[in-house]
């Protein structure tokens, strides 16, 4: 590609053509601020804070979609930016609901970290009418106050064109103007799937998940109570970004730790019911494609693609695995296997989940998740949650020492551990599947087709004598694209995997919140996603079917893959929901 020069603040700059502004400033390491922007899904100059100065123009121009030109003078430091910038920034404060020690942002907020920059004080705003506050609680896993939005739209941006759902957007017009759903409609009336993407890219705290930090302490204080909490694989890859570690750092022993410490009377693994999961569906697939069973068989592990998939593709729920998800089935073996192993009466525990995700709220209550008379599940908690948990039991985190978790539900392979990326839930069914076809051990375990964050993968593997020609998708976007042409003959498989948000749970609406700075320069997903493939490479057992402690489940308890047992338990059903909401 072409590159052209051009002067930033009096030095030359090379970009290429096409450029922004904002881009070629970023190549000369000069951030200039950004409020809505994100690349390629919210590149719309509404906030107004990356105004410059260029040499020959009328007025300051919006950084982040004003395309460099060979020659150019550009200045991003001058007293008329800057004062722009803090005028704005003030504008914004003046409608903004200021309580900020109390807000759940407070130090990872970027109005905030902007006010700081800038020197913008608490009383430094105008006074005069706000914006009404509206504070919308109607959905399961999140809450939104308008009082701390300022209009970004990156919200409304994600939902619609990163997701394809678009359930929230600005209404009104002028002063007026507010993000919500069509009609004034409470979310949860709404079909918003709970993917948390939208919470993922806001700037403030005007959308934050519902938490259940408490009810879980409180739990943890009732001595009746025996109280055990399971970790998704992709927590542990995005943990250590709450307390300052680098983005892609594995502090999986150090949250067992912590966890342990909280007060957990056992600390395990979301591994090893992904590896249940693989067991049983690996089964299910073998069955369906020995004996006519309906293809392709599209995986059920993300609870945010389920919903969707019930609201916009209701005919092809019969195509869902009915395998319940890594989460839901360890919650149903807790309280049916560990309970009677352990003597307890499967309502004296209580199931902690922590997930990358907020759809884990929405799922723990679905019907059809609880397979012992109680819930599977009882809370599910993001990262983020267990990040403000540490801290509010007083855990200097990085001090920690390394722990592992605890047995029997502990125990996972390096196959359960990739569930956390786009891809690895269909490489880890296809160790254990093609294993199972062939009755030989494979030579290579890596499906490295089906690695990476491309939106839309495909492949195909000769497997005794048949071509298993499978796809993976990875936000819902994607996966409306992939099923549209399964719909329309167009493409044909035997297997697919979806993930609900791109990239996968590395990617969860539960992960940390990351700026748009570093959401737009860093490649945080395959950074989260090395942390669970070099765990895979490293851990001695990376074949679901070999780890012993699932072994040891189907032998003593559950009989076989596929049994009645096993499909009491570790099975659901799914229901066709309206495109209009719940």
């Amino acid at each position: 590609m072409e590159n052209i020069t051009i002067k930033i603040n009096g030095i030359e700059v090379s970009a290429p053509k096409g450029s922004t502004i904002l881009e070629a400033a970023r190549l000369a390491n000069i951030e200039i601020p950004t409020l809505c922007f994100l690349k390629e899904i919210n590149e719309i100059a509404a906030c107004r804070m990356c105004v410059v100065e260029v040499k020959g123009a009328r007025s300051l121009v919006a950084s982040c979609v004003y395309p460099i030109n060979d020659k150019m003078e550009v200045w991003t430091n001058t007293p008329k930016v800057l004062e722009s910038r803090r005028k704005t920034l003030q504008l914004l404060l003046s409608n903004h609901d200021r309580k900020c020690l109390s807000c759940v942002r407070s130090g990872n907020c970027e109005l905030q970290q902007m006010a700081k920059e800038l020197g913008v004080e608490n009383e430094d705003y105008y006074d005069g009418e706000r914006t009404p506050s509206m504070i919308d609680d109607s959905a399961v896993h999140m809450i939104r106050d308008n009082s701390k939005c300022i209009l970004c739209r990156r919200c409304s941006a994600v939902c619609e064109k990163v997701q394809g759902i678009g359930v929230i957007g600005p209404n009104m017009r002028g002063f007026a103007t507010f993000i919500g759903s069509a009609f004034d409609m409470g979310l949860g009336a709404t079909s918003c799937v709970s993917c948390g993407q939208c919470i993922a890219v806001c700037p403030t705290g005007a959308l934050q998940e519902k938490t259940q930090v408490d009810d879980v302490l409180a739990a943890i204080a009732d001595p009746a109570k025996h109280v055990i909490v399971q970790t998704a694989p992709a927590v542990r890859a995005g943990l250590g970004e709450e307390f300052g570690y680098p983005i892609g750092t594995n502090v999986e022993g150090k949250m067992a730790a912590a966890l342990r410490r909280i007060g957990f009377d056992k600390v395990f693994d979301t591994n090893f019911s992904a590896d249940l999961t693989i067991m049983e569906e690996a089964h299910e697939f073998l069955d369906r494609v020995q004996n006519g069973g309906v293809l392709p068989l599209i995986t059920s592990c993300s609870p945010g693609w389920i919903k969707y998939c019930e609201h916009y593709f209701p005919d092809m729920t019969e195509n869902l695995s009915s395998c319940k998800s890594p989460q839901q089935m360890f919650g149903a073996i807790a309280k049916s296997y560990y309970a009677e192993k352990m003597g307890l009466d499967p309502k004296d525990i209580v199931s902690v989940s922590i997930m990358p995700c907020t759809a884990k709220k929405f799922e723990v209550q679905r019907p059809d998740q609880a397979a012992n008379g109680v819930p599977d599940v009882d809370f599910s908690l993001t990262t983020r949650e267990l990040a403000r948990m540490i801290r509010k039991v007083g855990l200097k985190f990085q001090a920690l020492p390394d722990e592992g978790f605890d047995a029997p539900l502990g125990l996972g392979t390096g196959a359960a551990v990739i569930f956390g990326a786009t891809g690895g839930v269909m490489e880890a069914a296809l160790r254990t599947a093609v294993e199972t076809l062939t009755g030989e051990e494979l030579a290579s375990l890596d499906f490295t087709d089906v690695r990476g964050m491309d939106g839309i993968k495909e492949a195909t593997y000769p497997v005794a004598g048949l071509d298993v020609k499978v796809a993976v998708a990875s936000g819902l976007g994607n996966a409306k694209k992939l099923l549209e042409k399964v719909k329309a003959g167009e493409a044909n498989y035997h297997f697919i995997e979806i993930m609900g948000c791109p990239g996968g749970c590395i990617n969860g609406g539960g992960q940390p919140q990351q700026p748009g700075y570093v959401r737009n320069t860093v490649d945080i997903r395959a950074l989260r996603a090395k942390v669970l493939y070099d765990s895979d490479k490293n851990n001695p057992i990376r074949k679901s079917h070999e780890n012993p402690a699932i072994k040891e489940l189907y032998s003593t308890y559950l009989g076989e893959p596929g049994s009645e047992k096993a499909h009491h338990l570790l099975h659901t059903t799914y229901v066709k929901r309206s495109i209009n909401g719940n």
